[in-house]
């Protein structure tokens, strides 16, 4: 953590997942910590018409989706 202050030359905190149940050996180690927290992230925010194998989306709505998540998340 000391070295990671020391290059960003911010303030570092160590992150563990939480709320997870399963191999917890594993998922303690703080290096899974971004992994969940996006699996986490993606099951909170999915659709709720989920988007079968054989649908596609066209260009025009893959961008307006990318706006909407960058809209909502900046």
């Amino acid at each position: 953590m000391e070295l990671a202050e020391e290059v960003f030359h911010m303030p570092v905190r160590l992150g563990l997942p939480h709320d997870v149940t399963g191999l917890e050996d594993v998922l303690c180690n703080p290096i899974y910590s971004t992994a969940v927290g996006l699996l986490l992230f993606g099951n909170e925010n999915r659709r709720l018409t989920r988007l079968g194998p054989t649908s596609r989306v066209g260009h025009n709505g893959l961008w307006t989706r990318m706006k909407n998540w960058f809209q909502g998340n900046f």
